[in-house]
């Protein structure tokens, strides 16, 4: 019989963590982003078709948003990575041009629920695509994840062709799942795509979307 602890999924320390593929590098987000969080998650567009719990509209408060993401980290709750671009020289002074990984994530159950974004001047170049291949990919391998999921509000088109150009299959339409666009009195539907470790790899079709 397996034992509870061996079952278990495990982040590697946020030191070490790094994960590198299709261009890109995914690595926990430092006090040296804030501009980057301001600007992704004030922006419209995201602002369209989330409503997130923390208002961020300063570098202040993108430094705490920093600093949550790295508590959730070492709580074993969360891991939101960085984008940015794999250059040669970059090294750690690449910029973060967007946002991957599991704001939700339960290691007993091995499961977790991913959200992702990019920079407005990033999109149409198929960074959301990549960077959710290879977090999807290191989630399964190296931490033993069993099952992701991810939703979008109904209608965000561009959110629905990356999760199915990476494997991630539709399940169905959650009714009232989500808030209105900045308004936390009124809900909206979403659907909810998923994929299993088990579930075959799909073959990545060249082009930009996401």
């Amino acid at each position: 019989m397996t034992s509870p602890s061996s079952s278990a999924a495990r982040l590697p320390p946020a030191a070490t963590l790094g994960i590198r593929g299709l261009g890109l590098h995914l690595r926990p987000w430092r006090p040296g982003d804030a501009s980057a969080v301001v600007r992704g998650v004030a922006d419209p567009e995201y602002r369209r078709w989330n409503t997130p719990k923390l208002l961020v509209e300063t570098e202040d408060e993108a430094l705490e948003w920093v600093r949550a993401r790295a508590r959730d980290h070492g709580n074993g709750t969360g891991c939101v990575l960085a984008i940015t671009r794999d250059e040669p020289g970059a090294g750690a002074t690449a910029e973060a041009i967007g946002s991957v990984g599991l704001g939700v994530l339960d290691l007993w159950m091995r499961h977790g629920t991913i959200g992702y974004w990019v920079l407005p001047e990033e999109r149409g170049r198929g960074v959301a695509r990549r960077a959710l291949a290879v977090f999807t990919r290191w989630a399964f391998d190296e931490v033993g994840l069993h099952r992701l999921s991810l939703g979008h509000a109904v209608g965000h088109a561009a959110s629905c062709r990356v999760a199915e150009r990476c494997g991630y299959r539709y399940e169905g339409t959650m009714r009232g799942n989500m808030f209105e666009a900045g308004d936390t009195s009124r809900f909206r539907d979403a659907h909810l795509h998923a994929r299993l470790a088990t579930d075959p790899e799909p073959e990545l079709e060249p082009g930009p979307v996401g």
